[in-house]
């Protein structure tokens, strides 16, 4: 119910079927409000080989993730939000990442973000996406 009451914007969506966007960078205005009164915000997303995970050996390519939120102005800085040093077992075999949507949320100012991550794997018929979330107040 809580959630329901205070459900925010979605300030940036990337499908994964989107090709032309950056999978690992997204930038907003965080509000729908125009002439924008918030700095915009900025995250980046690396992904980190991690060949080495038990029970991956057969799956290719396996990778962890860096989220970094960027403040793109003059002496701006980037803060870490989130860097796997191991893959937990509830991810699987992870292939790749990309930034799929930035939720904001505010009352009188800006609050709070999630960034939504999809997190590809091998399917059975190509491949398939769950989603994570990195979640953080302002």
């Amino acid at each position: 119910a809580e959630l329901n009451a205070n459900r925010g914007i979605t300030a940036g969506f990337n499908p994964v079927t989107e090709l032309s966007a950056d999978p690992h960078r997204m930038a907003v205005n965080p509000r729908p409000i125009f002439s924008p009164v918030d700095q915009p915000l900025e995250f980046r997303l690396d992904e980190i080989g991690m060949n080495n995970t038990e029970g991956c050996d057969s799956q290719g390519e396996i990778n962890g993730f860096r989220l970094l939120r960027i403040e793109a102005q003059d002496g701006g800085t980037t803060k870490l939000l989130h860097e796997d040093k191991a893959i937990p077992k509830s991810r699987g075999c992870p292939n790749g990442y990309r930034i799929g949507a930035v939720q904001t949320f505010s009352m009188d100012s800006l609050s709070a973000y999630a960034v939504l991550i999809a997190v590809r794997q091998y399917g059975f018929e190509g491949p398939d996406f769950r989603w994570i979330a990195v979640t953080g107040r302002l």
